[in-house]
C-alpha cells in the first residue's frame, strides 16, 4: 500500500494506486477474500491533489477534477475486472489444487495402504520363505537320510542278490544231485531186486545142497558104522581110514565155514536193501562164493565118490580074502 505523503501527478499513478489498494487473501483449499478500499483511496487522492496544488501555487479547475475522477473511475472498473478475473483464475487454481490435493491425498492413502499391504505381504513372504527354507533344510536332511538308507538298501539288495545267486546255484546243484541220487536209487532198487532174486535162487540152491549134504552125512554115518564094524578086519586100511577121517573132519570144518559164509552172505544181502550201492559187488561176491561152493561141493562129491569106491574095493578085497 502507498504512503499518504506520496503525491500522484498522472493517471498511471492513479491506476497504480487503485490497483495497489486492493488486498487479496488466498487461503489454500478454503476461499478467496479481498477488500477494496475505495473510500480510503479517494480520500488519499483528495489529500494528495490538494497537497500537490498547494505546493505548486495553483488550484485545479472543476474540469480537471472531473477528468481526473473519470479516469480514476475507468481505471477502477478495469482493475476490478482484472481482479475478478484474477480471483476467478486463482479460485479455479485453488479448486484444481484442492482436487489435486484430495486426489493426491487419496493416492497417498492408497499408496500407504498398498505399501502397508506390500510390507505385510513382504513380511508374510519372508516368513513363508523362512518356513520354506526350514522345510527345505528338513527335506534335504530327509533326502540325505533317504539317500543313505537307499545306498544301504542297494548294498543289502546286492548282498541279497549275490546270496540268492549262491542259493540258486546250490539249489541247482542239489537238484542235479537229487536227480543223480534218484537215478542211483532206481539203479540200487533194480540191483536190490536182482540181489533178492539171486538170493532166492541161492537159497533154493542152498536148500538143495543142504539136502545133498544131509544125504551125504547119512551115507557117511552108515559108512562110518560099517567101518567101525570092520575095524578089526580093515587094519590093513587103517591109514586110509584115518586119511578119510581127516578128510571128513576137514570137510566138516569146510561145511561149517560154508554155513558161516552163507550167514555172512545173508547178512550182506540184508544190508544190500539199505546200501544199494554195494549190492552189485556183494552179489558178485556172493555169486563167486556160490560158484566156489558149488565147485567145492562138486569136488567133495568126487572125493566122496572116490572114497566110497575105495571102501567098496577094500570091502570087496576083504570079502574075497
Amino acid at each position: 500500500m502507498l504512503s499518504r505523503s506520496k503525491v500522484l501527478h498522472n493517471p498511471a499513478e492513479y491506476r497504480l494506486f487503485f490497483h495497489a489498494s486492493f488486498e487479496i487473501t488466498v487461503l489454500p483449499g478454503k476461499y478467496i477474500h479481498y477488500t477494496v478500499r475505495l473510500q480510503k483511496a479517494c480520500a488519499l487522492f483528495r489529500l494528495s491533489s490538494r497537497s500537490a496544488l498547494h505546493n505548486q501555487g495553483r488550484h485545479l479547475v472543476p474540469g480537471e477534477i472531473l477528468g481526473n475522477c473519470a479516469a480514476a473511475q475507468k481505471c477502477r472498473v478495469t482493475s476490478l475486472d482484472a481482479v475478478k478475473r484474477k480471483i476467478k483464475s486463482l479460485q479455479e487454481q485453488a479448486d484444481g489444487a484442492e482436487d489435486r490435493a484430495e486426489r493426491l491425498q487419496k493416492e497417498l492413502l492408497a499408496h500407504r495402504k498398498a505399501r502397508d499391504q506390500a510390507e505385510g505381504e513382504v513380511a508374510s513372504l519372508n516368513r513363508r520363505i523362512q518356513l520354506v527354507e526350514e522345510e527345505l533344510d528338513r527335506a534335504q536332511e530327509r533326502l540325505a537320510t533317504a539317500l543313505t538308507k537307499l545306498e544301504e538298501a542297494e548294498k543289502a539288495a546286492d548282498e541279497s542278490e549275490r546270496g540268492m545267486k549262491v542259493i540258486e546255484n546250490r539249489a541247482m546243484k542239489d537238484e542235479e544231485k537229487m536227480e543223480l541220487q534218484e537215478i542211483q536209487l532206481k539203479e540200487a532198487k533194480h540191483i536190490a531186486e536182482e540181489a533178492d532174486r539171486k538170493y532166492e535162487e541161492v537159497a533154493r540152491k542152498l536148500v538143495i545142497i543142504e539136502g545133498d549134504l544131509e544125504r551125504t552125512e547119512e551115507r557117511a554115518e552108515l559108512s562110518e558104522g560099517k567101518c567101525s564094524e570092520l575095524e578089526e578086519e580093515l587094519k590093513t586100511v587103517t591109514n586110509n581110514l584115518k586119511s578119510l577121517e581127516a578128510q571128513a573132519e576137514k570137510y566138516s570144518q569146510k561145511e561149517d565155514k560154508y554155513e558161516e559164509e552163507i550167514k555172512v552172505l545173508t547178512d550182506k544181502l540184508k544190508e544190500a536193501e539199505t546200501r544199494a550201492e554195494f549190492a552189485e559187488r556183494s552179489v558178485a561176491k556172493l555169486e563167486k562164493t556160490i560158484d566156489d561152493l558149488e565147485d567145492e561141493l562138486y569136488a567133495q562129491k568126487l572125493k566122496y565118490k572116490a572114497i566110497s569106491e575105495e571102501l567098496d574095493h577094500a570091502l570087496n578085497d576083504m570079502t574075497s580074502m
